[in-house]
């Protein structure tokens, strides 16, 4: 490397350039630091430039000049490492204004404004400077140390990222959505997993999404990933009857709703229903869910504004989420969403939002919202769509249909803001301005944007009724919801038989009332069964798949019944064994795998001689010899089950399938005459199917 030949004050540089030579500042200061010292001096009189136009720091040694001192210094306190890092964001102000940012001539006027005033790059003076850039140097001046950067490295990290962006990645970097600091990212996603409840990291989220993006798994995989939630699959039946989905009621089997909705679908209902999981019972609840609904809203407006399916999901889950980040800085960290909001507030010189979480958390809320997004496995396609469109919209539709969706989930964002914020009065103008700006580039009419946001609004109502949202009267959420939800002893609307319904029939008993309890349940078990032969009963009529009925006569079983495990066999004509197919309930994967009795063996097993014999068989207790003696091996090695029910199917009085369905406590089986019957049609409906399909 040449010598240091010219004092840094010689040069004005560009902004390539003075990044450069900040970066070339900190990479000594780096080293200082990792040695256990501090310069404290850090000045243009204590830089030097070389031939080939790299920054040298030379060491400590000439007095401080007020102007480049760090808050604390100013009070006597010693400097630190992280007033190293301060000062260094000064120069780096400095170089990219052309003059000191504390411009006073007066030493004490300046030690005055930099131990008392929160220092900020100003944008009048530098309108052309991204807001990525903007939010380091402004996160380096914050003036409390523990806002500013962690390390020297850290620093100088953040500048390497915004140095190396490509073209396309520094246009999203205008909207702050480059990518951050995988050390940032990954210190904020550790606080987040410290929490005791962390929906955005649900381990059932990224399961489900890991089954719809496979080309390989089966609507059984997803439906019984979806089922080991039990809350999450009462809230998901409920969604996909609302009126957001177009279902007028009557689905009430997982299977079936995956089969209608498809994988996407159910993953995206997933997703906004997992986050939606514990914010009604946070202290901060009221701003949690305005800003659940305001981001749902968007979702379903930029649904609707795309009417193709495909689009139409993209659109939804990526206008949902465009501002996820800030949903969940919000949920997770207050404090911090306080801090972002006073910098982009203050009364002498507000920030944007994306320089003012970058300054307080050290990424954009964008950011972190994609972080959650690559976590959670979503594809590119929504993962793009989750990035904001910088500059102005264009004056036609793009080509890019991917393009296209991502200005409408701008758009449906910005609508949806009007729609929370504003007052009625100005609230149609406010509509008029963003629809003009946006109409073009979305290829649609202002008569379809007003009809869109309109439908829209109509179904966050049914939403939010599916999803039990329940706001503060008189609130600006309270306003979205109109009409006013139906009291909390009713069933939402469209909701299936047998779940908000059976919640408020449970509330009616009481622990004194033993009878009526037993009878309130059996009235749930019983609707519940039968809302199920209704819905396969539908299914049935249309062109259907063998396996997604008999998958939803199993479902309805399952969970009618809270059984531990169901399993369909079906009797292989090769072999002359019932084999196990597919289930549904605990470690059911593995038992369907050993499932195997002979149909023809010298001495049948109990479920050879109960499929032979077409006899409905109820074991209550399979601890007692005279049936454990008629267990087969395999059975009671890897299944033995204390208590379990066989309802074989028979095709023309020969065997062909075999239900089996177990609980986990012994003596925990019992059937009165309706549930029964219901059981046996259910099983009808399956002979039934098999006869349709051929």
């Amino acid at each position: 490397m040449s010598d240091p030949v010219l004092p840094v004050s010689g040069f004005s540089p560009s902004v390539p350039q003075a990044v450069a030579w900040t970066m070339d500042v900190l990479d000594a200061v780096a080293v200082m630091h990792a040695a256990g010292t501090v310069h404290g001096q850090l000045q243009p009189a204590a830089l030097q430039i070389d031939s080939s136009g790299h920054a040298h720091l030379m060491p400590p040694g000439a007095e401080q000049d007020p102007r480049y001192g760090a808050p604390e210094q100013g009070s006597g306190a010693p400097a630190l490492q992280s007033s190293d890092i301060f000062s260094a964001g000064l120069l780096l102000a400095e170089w990219l204004l052309g003059h000191p940012l504390v411009d006073e001539v007066d030493p004490q006027r300046a030690q005055h404004r930099l131990m008392h005033e929160q220092l900020l790059l100003p944008d009048a003076a530098l309108p052309g400077l991204d807001d990525q850039l903007r939010a380091i140097v402004n996160r380096a001046l914050a003036h409390d140390p523990r806002q500013r950067f962690v390390s020297a490295r850290v620093f100088q990290s953040a500048l390497e990222q915004w140095t190396q962006a490509d073209a396309s990645l520094r246009t999203f970097g205008a909207s702050g959505s480059s990518n951050p600091s995988s050390d940032t990212l990954e210190f904020l996603l550790r606080r987040m997993r410290h929490k005791s409840d962390f929906p955005a990291m649900s381990d059932a989220v990224v399961r489900i999404q890991t089954l719809a993006a496979s080309e390989t798994e089966s609507v059984s995989s997803i439906t019984n990933e979806i089922l080991k939630d039990v809350a999450l699959t009462n809230k998901l039946l409920r969604l996909v009857n609302s009126a957001h989905y177009g279902r007028s009621g009557g689905i009430s089997t997982v299977s079936r709703a995956v089969t209608l909705v498809g994988f996407n679908g159910i993953r995206n209902m997933a997703l906004s229903l997992v986050l939606l999981e514990h914010m009604q019972d946070k202290a901060h609840a009221t701003q949690l869910k305005e800003e659940f609904l305001r981001s749902l809203l968007a979702g379903s407006i930029g649904g609707e504004l795309c009417p193709v399916l495909r689009e139409s999901e993209e659109a939804f889950i990526g206008a949902m989420f465009q501002n996820l980040g800030r949903l969940l800085v919000l949920f997770y960290f207050p404090e911090e969403a306080v801090r972002v909001r006073g910098l982009m507030q203050n009364p002498r010189q507000p920030m944007s939002e994306v320089s003012a979480a970058i300054s307080v958390l050290g990424l954009s809320y964008e950011a972190l919202g994609l972080g959650i997004a690559r976590a959670w496995g979503l594809p590119e396609d929504i993962q793009r769509c989750m990035r904001k469109p910088a500059g102005e919209p264009p004056q036609w539709a793009p080509a890019d249909g991917a393009e296209r969706v991502r200005w409408v989930a701008l758009a449906s964002n910005d609508i949806a803001d009007v729609l929370l914020h504003s007052d009625l009065q100005e609230r149609e103008t406010r509509l008029a301005t963003v629809t003009r700006k946006y109409m073009a580039a979305m290829g649609v009419s202002a008569r379809d944007v007003q009809a869109a946001t309109n439908k829209a609004r109509q179904k966050l109502v049914d939403l939010a009724a599916a999803m039990e949202i329940r706001v503060a009267p008189g609130s600006a959420a309270a306003e979205l919801l109109k009409p006013v939800e139906p009291p909390m002893d009713m069933p939402p609307p469209g909701a299936p038989a047998g779940e908000s319904h059976f919640a408020s029939l449970a509330l009616q008993a009481t622990p004194h009332e033993e009878t009526e309890a037993r009878v309130v349940h059996a009235r749930q078990v019983a609707e519940t069964l039968a809302a199920g032969i209704q819905d396969i009963t539908n299914a049935m009529v249309e062109d259907f798949r063998l396996s997604d009925v008999l998958r939803m006569i199993l479902e309805t079983m399952y969970r009618a019944m809270a059984f531990d495990r169901i399993i369909f066999c079906m009797r292989d004509a090769k072999t002359d064994m019932m084999q196990g197919r597919f289930g549904l309930g605990r470690d059911v994967e593995r038992c369907v795998r050993v499932f195997k009795t002979h149909l023809k063996a010298t001495t049948p097993d109990l479920f050879g001689v109960v499929s032979n014999k077409g006899a409905d068989t109820m074991i209550s207790d399979a601890s007692e010899p005279r049936i454990m003696s008629r267990l087969p091996e395999w059975y009671q090695q890897h299944i033995n089950a204390p208590t379990f029910l066989l309802l074989p199917v028979q095709i023309k009085g020969a065997p062909f399938g075999l239900i089996y369905a177990d609980k986990a406590a012994r003596g925990a089986l019992a059937l009165d005459d309706k549930e029964l019957a219901l059981l046996r049609t259910l099983r009808n409906q399956a002979v039934m199917a098999v006869k349709q399909s051929g």
